[in-house]
C-alpha cells in the first residue's frame, strides 16, 4: 500500500518520499535560521551606523557647517545620486586593480609561506627580505613605479600586491607551524614524504591562519589601490578624490570614500564567505588530515 510504482525503475516507498520531503524541509529551515542570524548579528552594527549618520546630518544642519567644509549625509547622497555613474566608472577601474593585485597577492604571499617553512636556509634567507620590504613607505615606492613601469593600471597592482602580500605570508607562516607534531611524526614513521606532510597536514592545518591573513589583504588591497591612483593615476577613484578636493567637492570626496568603504566590506565578506566553505568540515589543527592519511595507509 505504502509503494508507488515509478515506470522504468524500482518502486519508491512513501517513507523514502517522506523522508528526502523530510530533509529539504530540514535543509530549508536550517538555511532560514543562518539568514537571521547573519541579519541579527549585523544589527546592533547596522543600529549604529545610522544614529552615527542621523547625529552628523543634524550637527550639519544645527551648527550651520558650509558643504565644502563637511558635507551633510544628504548631500553625499545626493551627489552619488546625482552622479552615480561618474563613480561606477571609476569604481571599476579600483576593483579591478583591487581584485587582480589581491588575488596575486594571495598566490605570492602563500607561496613565500611554503617556501619559508620548507627551510631553515630558506627562512633565513627569505623571511628578513620579507619583513624588510615593509618598512619602505609604500608612498615613495609608487612614484618610482610610476616611471619603471608607466602610468597604466600595472603599477597600481604592484602597489596592491606590495601592501597586501605581508598578512598572508605571516599568517600562512604561523599555521603552516601549528600542524601536531605527534601527527607530523607519525605521518614519518608510516612512510610519508615531505611532500605529503605538506599537502596533507601542514596545509589543512594553516588554512585557518591563511584566512585570516586573506582578510586583512582584502582590506589592504583597497589602501594600495588608492595610493596607487593618488600617486600616479588617471581614473580610479583614489583619483577622483585627488581631482575633487582642490576643487573644494567635498561631498564627492565623501561619496568617493563611501564607495570605496562599500568595496572592501564587499572584499571583507567574500573572503568569509570562502572561508566558510573551506573550512566546513575542518576540524582540530591537522586532526582530519592525520585520519585521512592513516585510512588511505
Amino acid at each position: 500500500m505504502g509503494e508507488v510504482p515509478v515506470t522504468g525503475g524500482a518502486p519508491v516507498t512513501g517513507g523514502a518520499m517522506d523522508g528526502g520531503a523530510t530533509k529539504r524541509s530540514t535543509a530549508k529551515r536550517g538555511a532560514a535560521q543562518v539568514v537571521r542570524a547573519t541579519i541579527g548579528g549585523w544589527t546592533p552594527a547596522l543600529a549604529l551606523t545610522l544614529a552615527l549618520v542621523g547625529l552628523w546630518e543634524l550637527l550639519a544642519h544645527a551648527l550651520d557647517v558650509q558643504p565644502w567644509l563637511l558635507p551633510a549625509p544628504s548631500e553625499i547622497a545626493q551627489e552619488l545620486s546625482e552622479s552615480f555613474s561618474l563613480h561606477m566608472r571609476h569604481a571599476r577601474i579600483t576593483v579591478q586593480e583591487v581584485v587582480i593585485g589581491f588575488l596575486l597577492a594571495a598566490l605570492l604571499g602563500a607561496a613565500l609561506a611554503a617556501a619559508i617553512s620548507w627551510s631553515r636556509i630558506i627562512e633565513r634567507s627569505l623571511y628578513p627580505i620579507v619583513i624588510a620590504s615593509q618598512t619602505i613607505p609604500i608612498i615613495t615606492l609608487a612614484p618610482l613605479l610610476l616611471v619603471w613601469v608607466g602610468p597604466e593600471m600595472t603599477s597600481k597592482v604592484i602597489v596592491v600586491v606590495l601592501i597586501s602580500f605581508f598578512p598572508v605570508v605571516v599568517s600562512m607562516v604561523d599555521g603552516l607551524r601549528s600542524a601536531d607534531t605527534e601527527m607530523a611524526d607519525m605521518m614519518r614513521t608510516l612512510g610519508a614524504s615531505r611532500v605529503q606532510l605538506l599537502l596533507k597536514l601542514r596545509l589543512p592545518a594553516a588554512l585557518p591562519y591563511l584566512f585570516s591573513g586573506l582578510k586583512v589583504a582584502a582590506v589592504t588591497s583597497v589602501i594600495g589601490a588608492v595610493v596607487g591612483e593618488w600617486v600616479g593615476g588617471s581614473g580610479g577613484l583614489g583619483w577622483l578624490m585627488k581631482v575633487s578636493g582642490p576643487q573644494f567637492r567635498t561631498e564627492r570626496v565623501f561619496a568617493a570614500i563611501f564607495v570605496l568603504s562599500v568595496a572592501a566590506v564587499l572584499m571583507f565578506m567574500l573572503v568569509v564567505a570562502a572561508e566558510r566553505w573551506a573550512l566546513r568540515n575542518h576540524g582540530p589543527r591537522g586532526l582530519r588530515a592525520g585520519e585521512v592519511w592513516r585510512a588511505r595507509k
